[in-house]
């Protein structure tokens, strides 16, 4: 019987091969101040304000988001909208990767410290674009599944003459700034039969260094912790959920926290979540650490804790004491998270007036589409509005609780608006104090969801999202077509009055984070592989200079002897990444820097390689359903649904060469792409099953090939 591409996608009711249908139609949518006015921070001698001490003139970039508030606003002014017509290409630095660069490069002292893939950092002479030192921290390749979004890092603190950098295998490591030799390395992974991963930038502040981990999709419990920065001595470790209730509780903040969760479906052996990934501020003046959490493990809070509760402190930012990791208070954005709608998005701090007084506020903008401002003193909430359009609530009440709508935590599959990708991901947005705008990278990437009542933890079962490689979401995604469009845009909102200023509509969404300056210019790279500046206050297009590939970390700004620059590390890739693109282009990551009168020459960039679907594999139909399941469960979110999508930075393998597909089990079974990230399927996969997989790819490109 001829397969058919109706055979393999409409016909069959399972709610997997349902969801195939989704995922085809999801993934094919979509003058500065002169030197010696103000002494910048010497990177040897910093006090232990160092990363708040360059405030007046913001020469330098020291931590991650330019300053505490994590604003991402650069005094800087040589570079201004009159004269940004000027900017040129200075130089560009291979960082010799193939994988997703999401670091925001830091600078002192005309150093930049940068990461990239696989946790490498690397210190670059701005003057020259040249490497002062690599240093390369190991990974162990083979885990690279143990990540649910590429093996990214985010980049490193800087404290007192030394380099921070958290690995993707959950080592927190010191390195001397000069020479780049490790000082000090800590293990901050406390339980090595689960995939925890760090994929965030530390942050370093009165001589410690915090950090947290990923890992809520495979089961984790979530926490942050803080070292000494000079010795890796534990100082603290608070963890975001509560455990075993069988064991004392840390804390009264988690003994608070387990009266949310219902303890019937034991949510301590799925670990809960919660993780502190990405996002963390913090305010000297108020003595506050602020951190963004998770979503729940597993995604569905009916699976996690069938008698509902918040499930604190899920989806929330929580502040806590610096020096003790002592609780504060908190802030819970989506109460019993269903949606994997995480807080961990960047966290903005800034004093604005609001109602004729000033406020001191954390501006946020999460997963689930609403725009927050909160009092930072206290948690007290002030107001959310939609930044997209949203169909899981319709707002938010007096008292900050969003007003669901019923049909989101239905029993059927649902259309959630924004999906799991968010409206807002971890990309990086900005706040002009001179606009008063924050600048955010916003988009929509369809997801239909629906609880699945089948899941157990750690239950491998067919056509579940990488259940193979260790998932567990609880949820069949895409049972039904969703009905919401792809779309990427780059949104400036006033937090004042909740309202949208303008807007940029990009081709695609997984568009870069941003940087705002006193010149006028907000810059964005962009998922199709531009580096882009705008007007900040009216949104007009500026200038743009083509990159060699997609675009999905902040750019940076800082000055060295009296000169501007711009730089942006580049780098297609994290999980829209892995398996979509929107650029032709397939350049090396790499770091491009500007200045005015730049003149050098784009690197040599090749053009992505796409063949013809592949064809003449023998295959059996009759294993074609059984290979969707396999691949669905193994495969798919790393390769994309084969021959429908173009592929990422990992190849489709609807359009590999043949001989690829007959000898399957060679690539598979220990195959030379082990040191690349491919996992192993040794004792994962039979050969039997890998039939029914390359059947299915083979099948697929068979069905959907022109006549």
């Amino acid at each position: 019987m001829k397969y058919t591409f109706r055979h393999a996608f409409i016909s069959n009711n399972r709610p997997w091969h349902r969801a195939l249908t989704l995922l085809v139609i999801l993934l094919a949518a979509c003058e500065p101040t002169p030197p010696g006015a103000i002494e910048s921070p010497d990177l040897k001698e910093a006090k232990p304000g160092m990363a708040a001490t360059d405030n007046a003139t913001t020469r330098d970039w020291p931590t991650h988001g330019l300053n505490y508030a994590e604003n991402r606003f650069s005094q800087l002014d040589q570079i201004n909208d009159e004269n940004i017509g000027d900017l040129g290409l200075v130089w560009t630095y291979s960082l010799e990767s193939t994988r997703g660069v999401e670091a925001t490069p830091l600078v002192v002292d005309g150093i930049m410290y940068v990461t990239a893939p696989w946790s490498i950092v690397h210190a670059i002479d701005t003057r020259t674009g040249q490497a002062l030192w690599v240093y390369d921290p190991k990974v162990d390749r083979s885990i690279g599944y143990k990540g649910c979004c590429d093996v990214v890092n985010r980049g490193v603190a800087l404290w007192q003459g030394k380099v921070y950098v958290g690995t993707f295998d959950g080592r927190l490591v010191a390195l001397d700034a000069d020479t780049g030799e490790v000082v000090w390395e800590q293990d901050t992974v406390i339980d090595h039969s689960r995939a925890y991963t760090i994929t965030g930038a530390p942050r370093a502040f009165n001589d410690l260094v915090v950090i947290g981990n990923g890992g809520a999709e495979f089961g984790v419990r979530g926490y942050i912790t803080a070292y000494d920065a000079a010795t890796g001595e534990q100082k603290w470790r608070w963890f975001t959920v509560p455990g075993d209730p069988a064991q004392p509780y840390e804390n009264a903040a988690m003994e608070a926290a387990a009266k949310t969760w219902d303890p019937s479906n034991k949510y301590w052996e799925a670990g809960g979540g919660g993780t502190v990934w990405d996002s963390m501020t913090f305010d000297p003046e108020l003595d506050l650490l602020y951190i963004g959490t998770g979503n729940g493990s597993p995604w569905a809070r009916n699976l996690r804790s069938p008698a509902g509760g918040d499930n604190l402190y899920l989806a929330s930012i929580v502040a806590l004491r610096p020096d003790t990791g002592q609780y504060v208070w908190h802030y819970q954005e989506t109460p019993g998270d269903n949606w994997d709608y995480t807080s961990t998005q960047p966290m903005i701090l800034a004093d604005i007036e609001i109602d004729g007084a000033k406020r001191k506020v954390i501006l946020h903008a999460p997963k689930n589409g609403f725009f927050f401002v909160i009092d930072r003193t206290d948690g007290s909430f002030i107001s959310a509005e939609n930044f997209v359009d949203v169909n899981w609530a319709t707002g938010y009440d007096e008292n900050g609780r969003p007003v669901e709508v019923a049909a989101a935590r239905g029993e059927e599959p649902y259309d959630s608006i924004p999906g799991a990708f968010g409206a807002h991901n971890w990309h990086p947005m900005s706040y002009s104090p001179d606009t008063g705008l924050a600048y955010l990278p916003a988009q929509n990437i369809p997801l239909n969801l629906m609880d699945d009542k089948e899941w157990t933890f750690n239950s491998n079962l067919p056509g579940r999202p990488h259940a193979g490689l260790g998932w567990n979401l609880g949820m069949i995604a895409n049972a039904e077509a969703p009905q919401s469009q792809p779309f990427g845009r780059l949104i400036a909102w006033d937090p004042v009055t909740q309202q949208e200023k303008w807007r940029v509509e990009h081709i695609s969404p997984w568009n870069g984070g941003t940087l705002a300056t006193a010149g006028n210019l907000v810059f964005q790279g962009t998922a199709d592989g531009r580096l882009v500046a705008y007007n900040a206050l009216t949104g007009a297009r500026l200038w743009e200079s083509s990159v060699g590939t997609g675009i999905v970390a902040a750019p940076v700004t800082y000055a060295v002897d009296g000169q501007q620059y711009v730089s942006v590390a580049v780098g297609w890739g994290g999980v829209y990444g892995l398996f979509q693109r929107a650029s032709d282009k397939m350049g090396p990551g790499a770091v491009y820097t500007y200045a005015l009168g730049g003149d050098a020459p784009l690197p040599e960039i090749a053009q992505y390689q796409i063949g013809a679907l592949v064809a003449g594999v023998p295959y059996d139909a009759n294993q074609v359903d059984e290979g969707m399941g396999l691949y669905v469960a193994n495969c798919l979110f790393c390769h994309g649904v084969p021959g429908v999508d173009r592929g990422g930075n990992i190849p489709n393998l609807g359009y590999v060469n043949a001989e690829v597909l007959n000898n399957l089990g060679e690539f598979t079974f220990n195959g030379p792409d082990v040191n690349n990230g491919m996992p192993d399927f040794s004792g994962k996969l039979t050969p039997e099953q890998l039939e029914s997989i390359k059947a299915f790819i083979q099948g697929t490109a068979d069905a959907i090939r022109p006549e």
